[in-house]
């Protein structure tokens, strides 16, 4: 019997992911007029954003959200998905910290938030893994 917990873990995961998707949404489509009301570098940081790391932010929020609808539907796939979303998050946050150097430009506290949706990857992963042992996928 698959225990109540699980189902709870699964929902929020898949709403942390839908929002991620819809922050990746809101980005993607932002127009210059909202574009403009950004202060200036984090405008100067998204118009720089090459298309790999954009791509990466595509893949990193929706490779969740497959493997967030994954667990619920109780299906291995979730592990290898939110492998890829791990993945594609280091891409992403590797370009703005490490090329753009993001964080000497928009100061340290760009740091937590990062450093938040990398620690929900990870444990998106462990939780994916425990699942499968638990016989809970599949």
């Amino acid at each position: 019997m698959v225990p109540v917990w699980y189902w709870v873990v699964s929902a929020v995961l898949l709403v942390w992911n839908a929002v991620g998707c819809l922050a990746c949404f809101s980005q993607m489509t932002m127009n210059a007029e909202k574009l403009a009301r950004l202060p200036v570098e984090q405008r100067a940081a998204w118009t720089a954003m090459p298309a790999t790391a954009e791509a990466a932010y595509v893949v990193a929020v929706g490779a969740g959200l497959l493997g967030a609808i994954a667990l619920l539907c109780r299906c291995l796939a979730a592990g290898p998905l939110f492998v890829a979303s791990l993945v594609a998050v280091i891409v992403q946050f590797g370009w703005f910290f490490v090329v753009y150097r993001g964080a000497s430009k928009l100061g340290p506290s760009s740091l937590a938030f990062p450093a938040v949706i990398a620690f929900v990857a990870v444990a998106q992963i462990g939780f994916a893994c425990w699942a499968k042992t638990a016989g809970l996928l599949g």
